[in-house]
């Protein structure tokens, strides 16, 4: 796939969150929850959902860790990434599965205190049956590529700019 189509997720994320995320941690070893700045998903995600950096730049290659909010119903199509996905649920249910192609028959149901790990490469799709929120850490840099170009947001907003 054609590395301009596979843009950085997390360059909104950054814009939006990462300073008030660095401050919090420029003085405290700790973040408390109230001290995350929460922002819209960057163009790389479904609309609807919320992220906030919690530390690092996931922009960069050194660690990340992100959190989502993400409403009743929330999906995100079959994708990759090119560094493996840690993700512990916080609150709620996020179903997991792997493949290339949405099938909410399969997969597993991860509740609030489970973890599921993406490996690098690894086709998967997730989606939520109730209000969830989920934290994202690993390495960066954090991209995601969609299976299907069909389904990349940044895609869809581009076809109707173009319009």
């Amino acid at each position: 796939m054609n590395r301009s189509v596979t843009l950085t997720v997390v360059t909104a994320l950054l814009l939006a969150a990462l300073p008030a995320a660095a401050s919090a941690m420029d003085d405290h070893m700790g973040v408390q929850a109230k001290a995350l700045k929460w922002g819209p998903a960057p163009p790389g995600l479904p609309p609807g959902a919320q992220v906030a950096v919690v530390s690092g730049d996931p922009g960069k290659a050194e660690p990340y860790v992100v959190r989502a909010k993400m409403p009743k119903g929330y999906r995100i199509p079959p994708h990759t990434h090119p560094t493996d996905e840690n993700v512990t649920v916080l609150s709620g249910t996020f179903h997991i599965a792997g493949g290339g192609t949405f099938d909410m028959k399969k997969g597993d149901a991860v509740t609030a205190g489970g973890f599921f790990r993406a490996a690098q490469g690894m086709q998967h799709y997730g989606w939520v049956s109730e209000p969830t929120v989920i934290q994202i850490h690993g390495i960066g840099p954090f991209e995601i590529t969609y299976v299907n170009p069909n389904d990349d947001p940044r895609n869809k907003s581009t076809a109707s700019t173009k319009k």
